[in-house]
């Protein structure tokens, strides 16, 4: 028996990188895995390689920031389901640029996408974890969180999704609802690789800088840090809440 069969786990981001990685994860170790995005497309990927791996996937369109929006896709999870047990909030955007040229959208859109969307979802699968008394909620923040130049408002919500994350705990841990988060360092994905050629770095010399001052001398691929929230929303981290885990090859903070 693989051990998360029977649970049901509801992702945002789940067409690509980490978000995707992880409900491949998920769903390898026994979950039911709604796989949700901005577009249904890439999330439709990311269920069609869990159903040819044998898993057991659902996939809807979604945009975190859209209350009702979220609050509909999490009931149509219940409703079809019968249970919520698992929420991975992986939804994340990139709007990098130096505090003097960061426009007003360059703000809102990114805190909206990362902060305010996390909470939305949060906010949306604690009324049914609450009601039977079993939860688990994992967040994505960033090494980033940190500082960053560059990225006032990505920083700025990663910061605050740890924040939300240790508030969160104590305020769903008498419901047997754990709230971690991951931070993830620099991570082989599209994002990272976007990044690069945005900024005109070659992208093989910049993973090769990034691994010769991580102290393990390698980046991170998107199935590390999708191992660390599977221990997170297993029966083994069923006494930590409120933490941080730096996935990042070393340590943080």
């Amino acid at each position: 028996m693989a051990e998360l069969d029977g649970r049901v786990a509801f992702l945002t981001g789940a067409g690509r990188g980490i978000g995707a990685a992880t409900a491949q994860t998920l769903a390898a170790r026994g979950a039911t895995v709604v796989a949700t995005d901005l577009e249904q497309e890439p999330a439709a990927e990311t269920a069609a390689r869990i159903g040819a791996a044998g898993g057991s996937a659902r996939v809807m369109a979604l945009d975190v920031t859209d209350v009702r929006a979220v609050d509909d896709a999490v009931a149509r999870t219940v409703a079809e389901f019968g249970r919520l047990d698992i929420l991975v909030a992986c939804a994340g955007i990139l709007r990098d640029n130096l505090l003097f040229k960061m426009t007003d959208d360059d703000w809102d859109t990114v805190i909206d996408t990362h902060l305010k969307g996390s909470f939305l979802v949060a906010r949306a699968a604690q009324r049914h974890m609450v009601a039977r008394r079993y939860g688990k909620i994992v967040f994505v923040s960033s090494t980033s969180a940190l500082g960053n130049r560059g990225q006032a408002n990505y920083s700025a919500a990663k910061a605050g999704l740890q924040g939300l994350t240790r508030t969160l705990a104590i305020e769903l841990g008498p419901f047997n609802v754990n709230v971690n988060a991951v931070a993830p360092g620099f991570i082989e994905t599209r994002m990272t690789r976007a990044v690069a050629e945005r900024t005109g770095v070659d992208y093989e010399q910049l993973k090769a800088e990034v691994a010769a001052t991580t102290p393990l001398r390698r980046v991170g691929r998107p199935e590390d840090v999708a191992n660390v929230i599977a221990f997170l929303v297993g029966d083994e981290s069923s006494f930590v809440s409120g933490q941080v885990i730096y996935v990042a090859g070393g340590p943080r903070g």
